[in-house]
């Protein structure tokens, strides 16, 4: 830096700066001080402490984004820095937007000679643009993205020989980009992870992958930060020149940065008088992170405890040579003098790490003071958002976290509701008591007066469990919009899916086998198609008729033309099917056969589980429905809902959510394998649970208001029916602050561990005068579950549920998810316009043993057992199962 005073040495000719403190710059300070009156202590401490590395751990609902942008108002109002000697990098254009009009609001129009205030990627651009020819490119250099990228990558697995089947391009990318992620070149990939693909030619691609991008004069997104590194490593006075410009360094959301972004940060942090073997190695040792307590203090390892000794997750780029001369210059670096530091301030929040599935390493917040010795950590933990019992939740919950440097928000507001914790019996119901919850909030806010539907947020774990909320929405005709992501029924997947349905059920939607025809790939690619349309409009047919006469000339070619065939007989197969099978297993056969389902499976994207996940949903969503005719017919009627453009309901992943808030969220599936999810435990060991439980603290932090937390004791994952354990995070928030409720869309049909809510009136705001709610009132009960039976008493709880593979219906003991069991009333039998529906368990059924009969989802079986109307059914396909009798029939 500069001496104060004196002109940047890079600048001669410049006019001296004012002198920190001196009447100049206390006369601009006095100038544009109204900025700083409103900030609190904390806030004010990290605007004015401008010299030196700096860490603000700014908790949610802290104002990190105020302090951020005032803390650049600062440097330039009191005359520290020109606009020109700020590099202040955020994560997306819209953050640097936003960051840039709120310091123009604050010290005018030269805001707008910042010319390194933006993204990552975006300065990395422009620095690589002014030294192209330094790391072999061209100034006018071409950007690839995805698809160019890809289409590159095939053509470099062809000229290896290397079947494009079997190793997909795609997964080629994501590991290609998963190192540049994490700062490696070539031969700095370890050989284990280059040995994972093809065979061990990982590393070969990779190297011919780059050789190529140099002969096309292109780079790709990883290239932007990965040849700036290089750059900064190989020509040294470029980097003292970029160290020297910037004077001030500033970094938002520093929790989300992946390793490449650490250490170009990391170079440019470093003093200009740091000599070139002083460049740091993304592997220096770390200490185990400091851990501190619930009020922010330091633990240190108890009895019996020993200091981590993992290392942390930063790659190891090795000089080049053999095992010899890495020794040496690792003895080298470690006689390194310590190196003075520049004013780099950088704002995050540990707590709030999510993104380590892409790259994002919560061990750089961590590990700041250990990289930049003498650095100050400043806390803000006074939150404007939320309120008290929301905001002990969530503390109290981030607090069985190790890997922390800790903090505990708090508010001096007033202490609103506490956070509700519900059970419910499944998805269904889940989905249920939601919208019955969101329409009472629209009657009464609890304020007197409607809540706004903008203000209210689903938050799920996974995508998959939008389908019921968006179905349920539909049904109450409640506004709602998908935020992140299409909606269910829009989505890729279920769209491909539909479409070979559809062309099941009606041959003659061209539109839907245009869609499919080609996907996955057959080698039927789009001349192949306009050569069908061609056919379909000369004769005036359908596109499948076409195909049929089209596969019986010589027009095609032999490959081609058998592809189309096969798919056209499958077609008739399936449709078939339709006539005998049910419509669930036929979209099954559909799926598996077709090679759709093989597809997502072999893709090794990071959305490709979340989309078979989809299509099991998808499946699942079917039951309902009596034929593939009916479900058809439901989803045009979704489908043709028009999104609001008015209030709705948002709904949305918690990782979607990051950012967002709402005076209202409700937290559904809050189970063990669902959240925390299994797939991220099994990966990543307590890791990924530490992960799973920041994105937990970010859901509950969302909140201004009002948080309602839902588990099922039932849920359907990946296609079966599973008893749920609640999660383990429920058993971590503070019960003084927890509200356990009853579900308000509970049906005594699916049964119930207590009374139902139709016995107490004081549920309801307001009577009905339906004749089924009359009946009920008359009743006391509406319907009702056995309790000496493993069996549905009422057809309206749909076929799939009639058996006894269900589970039995309990509370979970222990924890603010207890449920309270109370003492059940005699009951009646459910009956609907004088009709007996479910016979009483004192009935003497009519079948006998080896009575050969017929069950909607199971198929035919004989009976093997009789327990009054319970029959044990041994099915030809679905093995051993217990129904009640008027499920079945006759074969």
């Amino acid at each position: 830096m500069a001496e104060p005073g004196k002109a940047p040495r890079d600048d001669p000719h410049a006019p001296p700066m004012p002198q920190p403190g001196g009447i100049a710059a206390r006369a601009q300070a006095a100038t544009f001080a109204p900025y700083l009156q409103d900030l609190n202590p904390e806030q004010r401490l990290a605007v004015e402490t401008l010299e030196g590395p700096v860490l603000v751990l700014a908790g949610a609902g802290t104002g990190k984004t105020r302090v951020l942008t005032t803390r650049i108002a600062h440097i330039l109002a009191t005359g520290r820095a020109r606009p020109s000697d700020i590099l202040a990098v955020t994560f997306t254009n819209k953050a640097a937007r936003e960051m840039k009009q709120r310091v123009g609001a604050m010290v005018g129009q030269i805001v707008e000679g910042m010319p390194w205030l933006g993204t990552f990627h975006s300065i990395g651009v422009k620095i690589l643009r002014r030294h192209a020819e330094l790391v072999g490119l061209k100034p006018d250099f071409t950007i690839l993205d995805q698809d160019d990228q890809i289409r590159l990558l095939k053509q470099l697995l062809e000229a290896e020989n290397i079947d494009e089947k079997r190793w997909p391009a795609r997964v080629l990318a994501g590991l290609i980009d998963s190192w540049k992620n994490r700062g490696l070149t070539p031969d700095q990939v370890p050989a284990g992870e280059a040995a994972s693909f093809a065979g061990g030619r990982g590393k070969k691609l990779y190297v011919a992958y780059q050789e190529r991008l140099k002969v096309l004069n292109a780079a790709d997104f990883g290239d932007l930060l990965l040849e700036c590194i290089r750059l900064f490593r190989e020509q040294s006075e470029v980097l003292r020149q970029y160290q020297a410009r910037f004077r001030y360094i500033l970094v938002d959301e520093y929790q989300d940065t992946n390793v490449a972004q650490y250490l170009w940060l990391r170079l440019l942090g470093q003093s200009t008088s740091a000599p070139r073997s002083a460049i740091p190695s993304p592997r220096a040792p770390l200490p185990s992170p400091r851990v501190r307590g619930e009020g922010g203090e330091r633990s240190e390892p108890g009895e019996g405890e020993s200091p981590s000794t993992e290392s942390p997750p930063h790659p190891t780029p090795l000089p080049a040579g053999g095992e010899r001369e890495r020794t040496e210059s690792a003895a080298a670096s470690v006689q390194e003098p310590r190196r003075t530091l520049k004013n780099i301030c950088c704002v995050g929040d540990d707590d709030q790490s999510i993104y380590g599935w892409r790259g994002a390493e919560v061990d750089n917040i961590l590990r700041f003071e250990h990289d930049f010795p003498g650095a100050r950590i400043i806390r803000l933990e006074r939150n404007y958002r939320s309120t008290a019992h929301i905001l002990a939740a969530a503390s109290h919950l981030i607090a069985h976290n190790q890997g922390r440097l800790g903090k505990t928000l708090r508010t001096e507001d007033e202490p609103g509701e506490k956070v509700k914790v519900t059970s419910c019996w499944d998805s269904e119901e889940e989905a249920r008591a939601v919208g019955e919850e969101i329409e009472q909030l629209q009657r009464d806010d609890g304020r007197g007066k409607p809540h706004p539907l903008d203000e209210i947020a689903i938050l799920v774990r996974a995508s998959f469990q939008m389908r019921e909320f968006e179905d349920r929405f539909v049904t109450l005709g409640l506004p709602y919009r998908v935020i992140g992501g299409p909606r269910f029924y829009e989505r890729q997947e279920i769209r491909d899916a539909l479409a070979y349905l559809r062309v099941i059920h009606s041959p003659a939607d061209d539109l839907a086998f245009e869609r499919i025809v080609n996907v996955p790939k057959r080698g039927l690619g789009d001349a192949t198609v306009q050569l069908l349309h061609d056919h379909a409009r000369r004769r005036r047919v359908p596109l499948t008729a076409a195909a049929q006469a089209v596969t019986e000339t010589d027009e095609l070619k032999p490959k081609p033309r058998a592809a189309l065939r096969d798919l056209l007989a499958a077609f008739e197969r399936w449709r078939t099917q339709n006539a005998t099978l049910p419509h669930t297993h036929l979209a099954e056969i559909v799926l598996d056969e077709s090679g759709y389902t093989e597809m997502w499976q072999k893709d090794r994207s990071a959305d490709a589980a979340g989309r078979l996940e989809n299509l099991k949903e998808l499946i699942r969503s079917m039951e309902e429905f009596e034929n593939l005719a009916g479900f058809l017919e439901h989803i045009a009627l979704v489908m043709d809902t028009e999104k609001s453009e008015g209030e709705a309901v948002s709904i949305m992943t918690l990782h979607s959510a990051k950012g967002l808030e709402f005076d209202t969220v409700f937290l559904p599936g809050w189970e063990e394998g669902l959240f925390p999810h299994q797939r991220t435990l099994d990966d990543q060991g307590r890791a990924g649970l530490e992960e799973e439980r920041r994105l937990a603290h970010v859901g509950l932090t969302r909140a201004r208001r009002r948080v309602n937390i839902y588990f099922a004791a039932n849920r359907r994952m990946h296609g079966l029916w599973s008893s749920n354990v609640p999660s383990r995070f429920l058993d971590e928030l503070p019960e003084a602050d927890v509200e356990v409720t009853e579900s308000k869309g509970r049906f005594a049909a699916y049964g119930n561990t207590g009374a139902s809510r139709f016995d107490e009136m004081t549920h309801f705001g307001s009577s009905y005068g339906t004749p089924g709610w009359q009946r009920a009132q008359a009743r006391g009960r509406f319907g009702g579950f056995d309790e000496d039976a493993d069996a549905y008493s009422s057809a309206g709880a749909g076929n799939d549920r009639a058996t006894a593979s269900s589970p039995p219906r309990g509370s979970q003991a222990g924890g603010v998810h207890a449920s309270v069991r109370r003492k059940p009333r005699a009951r009646l039998p459910l009956t609907i316009e004088g009709e007996l529906v479910a016979k009483s368990t004192g009935t003497v059924s009519d079948f006998a043993i080896g009575d050969r009969v017929f069950h909607r989802k199971f198929g035919n079986g004989n009976v093997t057992a009789i327990d009054g109307n319970k029959l044990t059914i041994q099915f030809d396909k679905a093995g051993e199962k217990r129904v009640v009798d008027s499920f079945v029939e006759r074969a």
